[in-house]
């Protein structure tokens, strides 16, 4: 796909996942989160890039762990999950967070400033995640580290048909290679491809638990990736792909409920 096409189409899908994504996806991604922070060994006082910060979930997570007497910057290609961060920042009382749109491919920001940069599940989005790997290295002093998370083989994300279902009704161009960034090491490729030092490597599995099979539609069409495209769905079409979805989870429902497998990989690397 070209680059700048999927920019936009991250953009303004994003834009439109905002009012459902922390409904569908706080508790859900929140192990990812929380491993992704453990690994970063975030201390008072330090400052922190949070790329691809979303409505600001981790980064105001760091902003507790580092202080006020610490930085959190928080970029993000969506103009309403920026504007989203902000304001759960302001309503928190964190002066130590800022949060600009920015794409992950071109951070304007000062080079050898941080001492960790943080990307939770955002460069499976961005067209070439080398790149965008490198400039988050730019921007940290020697000796710090980054740390990422992507989610992890498809065949261990019990939701991944949402793709195919969506893809048969409307192209939705949404990142042709989602998994590929979780399969085998590749992400650790990636990191040293783009100049890290003793890159590891953790690979996690959890459940995401949906009460509903309304909350586990939401989570999949309106409040995530594919939310641009499934935006121009017809009543019709919504119909019949929520049904092909619900049948896809089928081997997941407790009851009402929906217990989902997935998994995750988190990376971290050091700048010399």
């Amino acid at each position: 796909m070209d680059p700048k096409l999927q920019r936009r189409i991250q953009r303004h899908g994003w834009d439109k996942a905002v009012p459902f994504y922390e409904r569908y996806w706080q508790q859900q991604l929140e192990p990812a989160q929380a491993r992704l922070l453990v690994m970063a060994a975030l201390r008072r006082g330090e400052r922190v890039l949070d790329v691809a910060c979303g409505t600001g979930l981790v980064a105001l997570r760091a902003a507790a762990l580092v202080g006020r007497e610490g930085e959190i910057v928080g970029t993000d290609i969506s103009d309403n999950m920026i504007e989203c961060a902000r304001q759960a920042a302001s309503e928190k009382m964190l002066s130590q967070t800022r949060f600009i749109r920015m794409d992950a491919e071109a951070l304007t920001l000062p080079a050898n400033y941080f001492d960790a940069a943080l990307c939770a599940l955002g460069l499976m989005y961005v067209p070439n995640p080398e790149i965008a790997l490198a400039q988050m290295l730019q921007t940290l002093k020697s000796g710090g580290r980054a740390v990422a998370a992507v989610w992890g083989e498809r065949r261990h994300c019990g939701w991944a048909e949402i793709f195919s279902i969506v893809d048969a009704r409307v192209e939705s161009e949404v990142c042709p290679l989602f998994f590929q960034l979780g399969a085998g090491d590749l992400l650790q490729q990636t990191f040293a491809h783009a100049g890290f030092h003793e890159v590891a490597s953790q690979r996690i599995s959890t459940i995401l638990h949906y009460a509903s099979a309304d909350s586990a539609l939401g989570a999949a069409f309106a409040g995530g990736p594919v939310a641009l495209a499934y935006s121009r769905f017809n009543a019709q079409e919504r119909e019949a792909a929520h049904a092909e979805y619900l049948s896809s989870i089928a081997p997941f429902r407790r009851g009402e409920s929906y217990d989902i497998p997935g998994e995750f990989v988190i990376v971290r690397g050091f700048k010399k």
